[in-house]
């Protein structure tokens, strides 16, 4: 039975565990043994908040191997990969740390603080010989493939205008330290920067204008205007000052030269120059459920991770790093290498 370790058991780790244990009841030959949080004592009998409900709000962590410290954790357990849902600033630092023992990592997005660092986790990966993968979840969320699938395929001609868009309350803790987290722009909007760049490449630049609402969390606003030299004009925008009742909302509208794709959070609608619209069916479950299959597939049958590999989310994390250099100078356009 392959074994996996949980590090972290914030919002994110709930949704890790929440999916590990689907994924052994749906069948697949692996089992989570250990938990570590240095405050997992307090965190297990606690609700999380973030974007989406966790599968339940309070964890019965009985019959699990609970640790306070990492090094505990991989001095008493004998375990095939662990899952990273620490802050931001430790992710590569661990990351490379368990990649040299010899131990699989996959680790929740943004991939590092700094891309230096990614860069470092990338050929550590390399050298190690074990795999690596970033938890960059739009590239496995349903309604995001489908968007894939149309651009690589050309069924609808070239992309001539795309819009992105996320926006929720803000959250809470080492988030609101720009220092640690990025800020809005590094922790949320990474997702639609990852997502463009995965579908049309990396851009040549990037203008940015950001606005700053809690203070010390880095610019809580943004929008970012991306240049690609065939003249299509994408955008997208982030916002996690959204209070009250509005929840979390994500979603894009793309359009083609054949058509245009628009997808509200839970239905894509599709609606081509020349023929009615319809809705396509796609898959009920979520990129996090979608994401950690994949990972576990590649490791347990050595296959190589294709869909998201390290330096393709190293390579996003760059272009974040240039929109937030734009918006430090009001927008000016920063060009990427």
């Amino acid at each position: 039975m392959f074994k996996v370790g949980l590090v972290g058991f914030g919002f994110m780790g709930r949704m890790n565990f929440d999916h590990y244990v689907k994924l052994n009841e749906d069948g697949y030959p692996i089992t989570l043994t250990a938990v570590c949080d240095p405050r997992i004592e307090e965190l297990k009998g606690q609700k999380a908040t973030g974007n989406m409900s966790t599968a339940r709000e309070v964890y019965d962590l009985s019959a699990y191997h609970l640790y306070r410290d990492l090094e505990d954790m991989l001095a008493n357990e004998e375990l095939d990969a662990v899952s990273l849902a620490v802050p931001t600033y430790l992710h590569a630092e661990m990351a490379c740390s368990l990649l040299e023992r010899g131990l699989h990592v996959f680790c929740e997005k943004p991939m590092a603080r700094h891309s230096a660092d990614a860069r470092k986790m990338v050929e550590t990966a390399k050298s190690s010989g074990k795999k690596l993968m970033i938890g960059q979840c739009l590239r496995f969320w349903p309604g995001y493939e489908y968007l894939k699938e149309v651009v690589a395929s050309g069924k609808f001609g070239q992309a001539t205008e795309g819009y992105f868009y996320r926006g929720s309350g803000a959250p809470k803790d080492w988030f609101l330290d720009e220092k640690l987290s990025g800020g809005c722009i590094m922790d949320m909007h990474i997702h639609d920067t990852d997502m463009i760049n995965y579908l049309f490449g990396k851009p040549e630049k990037v203008s940015t204008l950001g606005r700053n609402v809690l203070p010390g969390s880095g610019y809580d606003i943004a929008s970012t205007h991306y240049y690609y030299k065939d003249g299509k004009v994408i955008n997208s925008q982030v916002d996690w000052t959204l209070e009250g009742d509005f929840g979390f909302y994500m979603g894009y509208r793309v359009n083609f030269e054949g058509g245009s794709v628009v997808f509200d959070g839970s239905t894509v609608k599709v609606n081509p120059n020349d023929a009615p619209g319809f809705t396509p069916e796609i898959s009920p479950e979520a990129g996090y459920y979608r994401e950690l299959d994949y990972f576990l597939d590649a490791v347990i049958h050595d296959k190589p991770v294709n869909v998201c590999t390290p330096e393709s989310a190293a390579e996003s994390l760059e272009v974040v790093e240039a929109e937030m250099k734009s918006a430090d100078a009001q927008g000016e356009w920063v060009k990427l290498a």
